[in-house]
């Protein structure tokens, strides 16, 4: 490894300054050195191309160096690339908000613009808790989350992730508690949230689940009627509540957003990942008028005193216009129903593999579980290996590949899962 290192000085010089997110930097093995992206690939520095498995953390939905959103981006770095959000305002942002409002469901119709995902739903935590406020009612300052659940690395994200299987564990005890339980999935599991909320629904100012998919918690799925039973326990017990999509909004899961099918609109809803096709930073927690309006106020003191440098930036504006154009033509739907049908077929030899307790695919989410932890950073190396970057996580491989990726890409993708963990 040190003399592929040496062959890429700009690695060597910068591995001496950066610090790695989830690494253990005495003892984590050198990262793979990226020259360039292209469709579903990885083009390394020593020339090697490996098929992206997981699309950048979910986000290159339409693959990468898409020439529909690079033009945008082109065009748009032409015109401004920034601008403050503040008292000034930009068409990419405004248009951007008018389709958002347009395409999700019931009235989630105002858009607050962020830069990541983390942050996003830390605002809308902080609506929720001026939302009481706002309305004169004190002493709602306590969020209710779910076990397997996952929000983000920032302070207030962190207190809402499960305390036991997320990554925040050692931070236990620093950190204001929350109500976390277990997803209502039926009867008597509603019941026992219900008597939660019967108990502390006082102190509780929102509901806080990802939809359909519990993403880096462990993959975990549920179905539609698990939301239909938020949604009605939350009116039961008058608190607000919050769908982080961020994984799962842009058609991951076979809908635009996950919610779709289930009926129910949250009274707020995150985005980030896929918003701009995986090409620049954004997100946006998008409130209906319930919670907009109890901000709807001539005391300055009841606004959201809140505002990201790079608050709907133009340049990510524009690349998130042009994801939704792609959105718009309707192609995604075809290849995401393609991708599920290609991962239910390869991966579910997995299941009688040594240690696979489960295998489970939803949309463009495949998923083979162990029994224990694995070891990622070993894993992804014997992946390289096979030609294919999948980073495992906790206690399963999974793939999230781009939408476009070629029935050829996936097999190969596919074909290294079932090598690696022992079927072929």
């Amino acid at each position: 490894m040190a003399d592929k290192m040496a062959t890429t000085p700009w690695l060597e010089a910068g591995a001496r300054h950066v610090w790695r997110p989830y690494a253990q930097m005495k003892t984590a093995a050198p990262p793979l050195a990226v020259a360039a992206t292209r469709g579903a690939r990885l083009i390394l520095e020593d020339g090697r191309e490996l098929i992206d498995g997981i699309a950048s953390w979910w986000t290159a939905c339409h693959g990468y160096n898409h020439p529909h959103i690079r033009a945008a981006v082109e065009s748009q770095l032409a015109r401004a690339p920034h601008m403050m959000f503040g008292g000034l305002a930009h068409e990419p942002a405004y248009r951007l908000a008018a389709r958002l409002a347009a395409l999700l469901p019931g009235d989630l119709s105002r858009v607050f613009f962020a830069e990541s995902g983390s942050v996003s739903v830390e605002i809308a935590m902080k609506m929720a808790l001026q939302y009481w406020i706002n309305k004169g009612v004190l002493g709602r300052t306590r969020f209710l989350s779910f076990l397997g659940g996952y929000h983000g690395d920032t302070l207030a994200t962190m207190t809402v992730c499960d305390p036991d299987e997320g990554m925040h564990a050692l931070f236990a005890g620093v950190l204001p508690p929350q109500h976390i339980a277990p997803l209502p999935r039926d009867d008597a599991s509603e019941a026992t949230l219900a008597s939660l909320l019967t108990a502390h629904g006082h102190e509780i100012a929102a509901i806080l689940v990802e939809p359909r998919v519990q993403g880096a918690g462990g993959m975990i799925f549920h179905d539609d009627q698990t939301l239909r039973r938020l949604r009605r326990l939350a009116d039961a017990h008058d608190v607000l509540l919050i769908f982080d999509e961020i994984f799962v909004g842009f058609g991951r899961t076979g809908e635009l957003f996950a919610c779709e099918g289930s009926g129910v609109t949250p009274d707020i809803i995150t985005l980030s990942k896929a918003l701009t096709g995986g090409t620049l930073p954004l997100s946006a927690a998008i409130a209906g008028a319930r919670v907009f309006d109890a901000f709807w106020s001539d005391d300055p003191g009841a606004a959201l005193m809140h505002g990201p440098t790079y608050m709907g930036n133009p340049l990510a504006c524009a690349a998130a216009n042009a994801s939704l154009d792609l959105f718009e033509e309707g192609a995604w739907k075809a290849d995401v129903s393609r991708i599920e049908a290609g991962l239910r077929q390869a991966l579910e030899p997995c299941r009688a593999a040594p240690g696979v307790v489960d295998v489970r695919v939803m949309g463009a989410i495949g998923v083979v579980e162990f029994e224990t932890a694995v070891d990622s950073g070993a894993l992804c190396q014997r992946f390289a290996a096979e030609g294919v970057w999948i980073r495992p996580m906790g206690k399963v491989i999974y793939l999230t590949p781009p939408f476009i990726i070629s029935d050829a890409e996936l097999e190969v993708l596919t074909g290294a899962v079932r090598k690696i963990v022992g079927w072929a």
